[in-house]
This record gives structure tokens, C-alpha cells and sequence, in this order.
């Protein structure tokens, strides 16, 4: 029995790359193509797949938003990161979130069938010096150099994002089908976690730390 895929991938292009590369394994088939959290989940209750690929940036949603979702349909549902973005930044959230597994989209030509079925047996795929770096997180041997960014929660951390990739207040809330309201709010949760004045601050600490450390916001 091969075991059954399900991608959730907002690029035709990069979908159906893993489509081919997958169908070409000999214990492993695609069932299913999703874009955003709607599909996704549509995908998982008509397709029941044995795991799920899932990128972060999806149509008008972010991916942890579909990874918390399918955890709390079904709780041992095994999902599979595969991103653009740094996994230092975002590994340990999708983790959280109910992933077993990230993968970077320039490792995945490589490793992303090691990856699969790494996380199909059980096991919490991460690369090696990801892996490396989480057990020196634990044991206290190395401060994070996102330790303030991680303060945030992941609705906050994907405003931050936002705000630092341009994007004003009411850009922002029809992006999230929040209120402006909701938005503020949360710009000054986030103000205050990072010891931030004002909205200026705000935007120029956030614009900063996007350039520097993200390789791809959406």
C-alpha cells in the first residue's frame, strides 16, 4: 500500500513539482492539491491522507493557521513543513502549531523523501544544525537570537511580519479579515512585548528585522 500525500501549496509551479517527484516513488502517491486553508482542509476530509505537506504562506492565510486547525480535527494527523522561510525563525512555531517536521524548499530537492518518511514513522524531522540548535535552546547552552521576536504570538509575529514587509494598518486587517480594531490592539501587544514607544519605532524596528533576518514574507 502506498502511503497517500497531501499538498498544500499556493504556487501551480512548485506544486506540481512535488507532485511529480513524489509520484515517483514506489511507497508513496499524491491524493490530494490544496492552496489555502479552506482546500486544505477540504482535502483532508475527502482524501484522508496519511500526511500533509504544507507550506507558510498560503492564499490570504498563514500556514500555522491550517496546521492548528487539522491538529485539532485530528490530532495525530502527521504534517510536514516545507518553506521558504528561515527555519530558525520558524521551525520551533510550526512545532508548536502540531507539525512534525521543517524543511527548507532549498533542501527539498535533496531531502524532502527522507523528510516524509521520517515524519510518517514517527520521527520530528528537522535539519541537522536546526536540530542542533533547539537542544542547545534547551539545555540553556545558547541564547536565541530571536528571543525578543519570540515573545510574540504567532498572530503577532505575523502582523510584525506585515508591518515590516510594508503593509499598513487597514491592508493588514483585510489581508486577515480582522477589524482594524482587532489590528491595533494587537500593534500594541506587540509594542509592549518589544519595549517599543511608538508606531514609528514599531515599523522601523519591524522593517529591519524583516530585512535582515526573513528570506521570504508573504
Amino acid at each position: 500500500m502506498k502511503k497517500r500525500v497531501a499538498i498544500v501549496e499556493d504556487h501551480p509551479i512548485v506544486r506540481e513539482g512535488f507532485v511529480q517527484l513524489i509520484n515517483q516513488e514506489r511507497d508513496l502517491e499524491v491524493v490530494g492539491e490544496a492552496w489555502d486553508i479552506n482546500t486544505g482542509i477540504e482535502v483532508y476530509y475527502s482524501k484522508k491522507p496519511d500526511i500533509m505537506l504544507i507550506d507558510l504562506s498560503l492564499k490570504n492565510a498563514n500556514g500555522l493557521e491550517l496546521i492548528k486547525s487539522l491538529k485539532a480535527i485530528s490530532p495525530d494527523l502527521p504534517m510536514l513543513v516545507v518553506s521558504l522561510h528561515n527555519e530558525r525563525i520558524y521551525a520551533e512555531r510550526a512545532l508548536r502549531a502540531g507539525a512534525r517536521g521543517f524543511i527548507m524548499k532549498e533542501e527539498a530537492t535533496e531531502n524532502i523523501m527522507a523528510a516524509i518518511r521520517a515524519v510518517l514513522n514517527g520521527t520530528i524531522y528537522l535539519s541537522n544544525s536546526m536540530r542542533e540548535l533547539l537542544l542547545q535552546r534547551i539545555t540553556g547552552k545558547k541564547r536565541t537570537d530571536f528571543a525578543e521576536i519570540e515573545l510574540l504570538s504567532d498572530r503577532e509575529f505575523e502582523i510584525f511580519q506585515l508591518i515590516g514587509n510594508g503593509h499598513k494598518t487597514k491592508d493588514i486587517a483585510h489581508k486577515l479579515n480582522l477589524s482594524i480594531k482587532t489590528i491595533e490592539t494587537h500593534k500594541a501587544h506587540i509594542k509592549g512585548k518589544l519595549k517599543l514607544k511608538d508606531a514609528t519605532e514599531l515599523i522601523q524596528y519591524a522593517v529591519e528585522w524583516t530585512i535582515d533576518n526573513v528570506k521570504k514574507v508573504y
